[in-house]
Formats: structure tokens, sequence, C-alpha cells
């Protein structure tokens, strides 16, 4: 597709090319990221990285780079590229002249008569990358050189020069095995040609620089180890894959056959959905029969409680019609989530959202009675676990509603720190926790029996929440509902967390709130890349997300726009305006398919500034980003239908 490809002299432009990233993942958890010119510019970059399972699962970055060598008649010519300090060298990247991301990324390198090609994949159920090298044509015979840099360290943090380092190697079929320290896997580096040949020449390449991580002012240099190279002689029309596979070692003679196989099972892309589909699979993980959603990519966490409830229906049912695949993971989590789910967590609203998820299921389809009986204790028990006496953090009080408090701590999603400082600690009753309790009581008395003890309990309770949540946060003068409200009153700063309290199946406000609410979100609010955090107009608004970490997290909830609160608006501006609102959320959803070319190159990004251009940032490919665009899709089809 046209807007996965990237010309000359665009590819040339470092301050360009640098800034737009390839992320591939697979079903194991492991994940190949870096530039479009494949030059590091983040700790979380490389061409492998895997879970760990000596280190709890986490992720670890075996093989940061590949730096491809070609030399005719005597001259060599260097297509890698690396950062020290301001000094690029080498600067392979000025023979590229092309770069192609569908199905899979492709680099194609131009040097005189010379024309060399490589396609990088990950296998779908290894921990392997993949690396197909061709020699498009060439008017003699050419020497292809690989030069791996080793990193063995996990993907938050950086590595040095050290003496613990193992610098030895086992000979493999068509390659060499390496592990640097104890617990990890073997790094098998092979090639699919019998005729290649590994030199070893061990040596600390120094003082490595990650030019994002400097710009941002975090620690950015590091040394990496490269054991040596591989060496294989080409003719023109020759081609080779390379394969870095942790574990142990895979059949070379099948590497041609299995990276055709691989490209072949991802297919081509021919639509913006096809692309959203694909993402969404590669945000689903699978390790050791356990499904989970990754919260995104490279560096956020694998099975989070808010983060997979938020985006369980959109990776799953409205991309693939799958609800084995829902059930699944769902299941997973709550056994893997007791803890959060009824007794204590930071997030105080993410177990009330399960209501919310399984109400997304039965509006798929599914059958409520089914869905009750499955899943029904579960609700009654993280319901339950709000009463007095139960969390720490947040208890129901007398009038119905929830009040949450913990010294210090940001008890809902908005929870950056600042020197360990919340930006938005919010503590006092919370506009959407309120919202979605609301909801969940009255999703769970409408399946529950009549003459059950659970619905004669919560039906006083559910009325007490009537009575009391409009007039504890709506404010008439203001014209929307306040953010929270604590003992010294209201806190009016506008901010997106109200469209729960008007977006929800079950709501406790009337018509006239719901429609001055939007009157006003849509006003101060809404961009075409998500709904900002707070308006321009409070003067604690950060329209960018730039500057070093300080600057950042300020503006990560005090302006940035975020794309998965835009599922919530679609769901009540539908509900207002039916079919009349689908051209609107059209265009709403029409600029994330223009950034694709940005950021992370094919995904769909976490988070937007809240200024105009709307740059991408965060992590490049966002769970709940995804999930709420195929969610917003659904919404347009379905009322199309209708």
């Amino acid at each position: 597709m046209a807007f996965l490809k990237f010309n000359k002299s665009e590819l040339v432009n470092l301050s360009y090319s640098l800034n737009r990233e390839i992320v591939l993942a697979n079903k194991t958890g492991a994940y190949c990221n870096t530039s479009i010119v494949t030059c590091n510019t983040r700790r979380y970059h490389g061409l492998l990285a895997v879970p760990v399972e000596k280190f709890g699962g986490y992720r670890h970055l075996l093989l940061s780079s590949l730096d491809e060598s070609l030399t005719l008649r005597g001259k060599r010519f260097n297509l890698g590229i690396h950062c020290y300090g301001d000094i690029y060298e080498p600067r392979g990247h000025k023979y590229i002249v092309d770069f192609d991301a569908d199905p899979v990324p492709c680099v194609t390198y131009k040097i005189g008569e010379i024309v060399f090609r490589k396609r990088i994949a990950l296998t779908p159920d290894q921990n392997q990358v993949l690396i197909h090298y061709e020699l498009v044509n060439a008017p003699a015979k050419v020497k292809l050189e690989l030069k791996p840099f080793l990193a063995f360290r996990n993907v938050h943090a950086l590595t040095g020069e050290n003496d613990a380092a193992r610098t030895d190697f086992k000979p493999v079929q068509n390659g060499a095995a390496f592990c640097m320290y104890e617990d990890y896997p073997d790094l098998n580096l092979q090639l699919s040609s019998s005729t290649s040949a590994f030199k070893y020449n061990p040596v600390w390449y120094k003082g490595v620089t990650l030019s994002d991580e400097m710009r941002r002012g975090f620690a950015c240099r590091e040394d990496l180890w490269v054991p040596g190279t591989f060496e294989v002689e080409l003719h023109s029309g020759d081609s080779i894959v390379f394969s870095a596979a942790a574990g142990d070692p895979v059949n070379a003679t099948s590497l041609k056959r299995r990276f055709t196989a691989t490209v072949d099972r991802i297919g081509p892309i021919t639509s913006f959905r096809d692309q959203l589909v694909r993402q969404a699979d590669s945000l689903i993980r699978e390790d050791g029969g356990v499904k989970r959603i990754v919260a995104g990519y490279s560096w956020l966490y694998t099975g989070l409680l808010r983060e997979t409830l938020g985006s369980l229906a959109g990776l799953t049912l409205y991309a693939k019609n799958d609800a084995r695949e829902f059930e699944e993971i769902l299941d997973n989590l709550i056994q893997a989530n007791q803890e959060r789910l009824t007794r204590r967590t930071t997030q105080v609203e993410s177990p009330l959202y399960m209501a919310v998820t399984l109400q997304q299921y039965i509006a798929w389809g599914a059958k409520d009675k089914d869905v009750w009986a499955k899943y029904g204790p579960v609700m009654k028990s993280v319901i339950e676990s709000y009463l007095p006496g139960q969390r720490q953090e947040v208890a129901m009080q007398p009038n119905g509603l929830l009040w949450a408090q913990m010294d210090g701590v940001a008890l809902s999603w908005m929870n950056a720190y600042i020197n360990g400082r919340a930006v938005t600690e919010r503590a006092g009753y919370q506009v959407e926790t309120n919202a979605l309790w609301y909801n969940a009581i009255c999703f769970a008395l409408a399946h529950e029996k009549k003459a059950s003890a659970f619905y004669k309990k919560w039906t006083g309770i559910k009325e007490l929440i009537e009575q009391n949540f409009q007039p504890m946060f709506w404010n008439a003068g203001m014209g929307f509902l306040a953010d929270y409200v604590d003992n010294a009153g209201q806190h009016l700063e506008l901010r997106p967390n109200q469209l729960w309290a008007v977006s929800l199946d079950y709501r406790c406000v009337d018509d006239e709130v719901i429609s001055s609410v939007m009157r006003v979100v849509n006003a101060e609010l809404v961009t075409r890349r998500g709904i900002r955090t707070l308006s321009p107009r409070d003067v604690r608004y950060k329209g960018v997300y730039e500057g070093n970490q300080m600057e950042r997290d300020e503006a990560y909830m005090n302006g940035c726009a975020w794309p998965f609160l835009l599922a919530q608006y679609c769901y009540t501006s539908f509900n207002m305006m039916g079919s009349n609102f689908i051209k609107r959320a059209e265009w709403l959803t029409e600029g994330f398919y223009e950034d694709l070319s940005k950021h992370g190159v094919g995904a769909f990004s976490e988070l937007y500034d809240g200024d105009p251009p709307h740059e991408p940032h965060g992590a490049i490919s966002s769970a709940m980003t995804t999930a709420a665009l195929l969610n917003i899709n659904w919404l347009i089809e379905k009322y199309r239908e209708e």
C-alpha cells in the first residue's frame, strides 16, 4: 500500500527516517523493532527481543543489530548505520533507494550497478527473526559479510563492556551459537547456505548512542559485543536467509522455506481494515498455551487488567468475530487478576470495566443468559469488593458513591508521576469510577433474579446512586461534570473522564446533562487524533508531548490526545444522532490512517499531541488505540446497516 512505502529522498534524510519505526511481533511475545533505516534510536530497539523465563518472562534484547557489507572487486561498501554521539558511522543509509513495509519490511540498496535487497520477518510461533537477502543485480561476484551486534540485556536497560560476559561460541549448522550470561537462552545465528563461514574476531563496540534517548535526557550510550563476521559469496540473482533464534539451533536447510511460509501466512494488505486486523492479531500473545493481550509495543506489559478489558472486544470480536478467543483471554485474565479484581488495585475503576466488556460481548451477539451464567459470579464478587472494609484504596460511602484515596497515589488510569509525585492524584469521588460503578450494578441487577439476596441488597444502593450522582458532579454554571469531588468541593478542570458518565449503557444523568457535556467536549477536547486530557483553556494545559521526562509527564495527562477515548465519545454521539453521525465518525478515524507512515509504520500509536498537527507519541503499537478504531468501525457498520 502507498502509505507503507518511502522513497530515497525520505530515507536518506535522517531527521525524517529515524522517526519512523518498524515493529514486528509474534505470538511468543518476541519482537523486532528498529527505524526504517535499521539504525536503533531507543533502548527498546533491536532485531530480536524475546521473553526470558528465568527473568520472569520479561523481554530481553539478544540481537541488537546486524551490519551488512558488500565487497565487489576489492571495494567494500558498509550498509550499516550506528550513532556515536553526534556522528553516524558507517552511513549505509545513503545507499537505500526504497523501503516497503507490505507484507514485511523490505529495504532496497543501490550501489552503482549493484542492487541489493533485504526483507525482515518474525516467525509466528518461535523466538526467531529471519532476514532474506537477495542480490538482485551485480556485474560480478559479491562477498556478503554480516556483523552481529549482541546485547543480552533487559529491554529497559543498557549494557556495557564487562568481564562477566561470555565471549566464546558453539558451532551450529551453518553458523554459531552465543550465550553472554547465565540464565539466558542461546542465540543461534545461522545462514541457509552451507558455503557460508563464521570468522571469530570478538570486539566490543563502545559508545553506541541511542539518539532518541539522548534527546529525551536519558542514559543513551552502551557497549555492544561483536563476536565476528559471517561471510558468503553471492552471484547476481542469488538469495540467502539469515536466522537469529533463541533456544535450540534450527534446521538451516529449511530457512528459505520457513521465510516464504512466514510471508505467505501474513498475506497482503488490501484495505485499512486489513491493517487494523493485522495489528490486532500482533497484540495477542500466547505463552505456554495461555493467551493474553500485550498493552503495546515495545515497552508496555502483557496481561494488564485495564488494558485487556478495554481492548479485548476490539481485538477479538470486532477484528475477527472470534468469541472463543474473547472468552479464552478473559478467562486467563480473571484467573491471573483475582487480587486486582476483588482486593486491591491502584486503578480503582479497572475491575468495574468488566461489566463494559461483557456488555460489548452481548451487544456483539453473545447470549446474555449464557454470559451471565459464566461471568455473573465474577461480576458480583467485583461489585461486593467495593463495600466498606473490603479494599484499602476505595470504598462505597453512605451516599452509595465510591470514594478513592491513598495519599500520594494516583488511583485511576491518569497515573503519571514526576519525581514520585502524582501529576493527577484525583483523591475523592472520581466521575468515571462512579459512572462505571453505577453501570456495573445496573448490569448485574438486569441479569440477576429478583428474588435473590443480591438483587434485594443492591437495588437500594442503585437507587442511592441515582439520587446522588448528578447532584454530586453536575455543575450547571460550567455546563459539564466535575472531574472529581473531594472535601474542598468540585474540581472543575475540563477532562474527558466524564465521557463514561454519558456513554455507558446505564447512565444516571439526564438528557440535558448529556447534551451539555457533549457540547463542551466537542468544543474543547475533541481532536482528529483522540480526546484531549485537559482543555486548552486551562493554565496547566500542555499541548505538545516533548522535552525532558518531567515536561512529557506533565503533558501526558494535561493535554495529550488519547485515541482510545474516541470510542466512548462515538458511543454517545451515535446514541444521540444515530446514522447521522457516520460521516463525522469516519472523519475522526481517517486521520489515523493518514499517520500510518509516521512513528510506528503500519501501527496505531498510544497518544498524540493535543495541539495540531497532532504528532504521534508513546507506544508505537497500542492495544487500546487499535481496539478503539475497530470498535468505532463496528459502530459505523452497525448504524449503516440500520
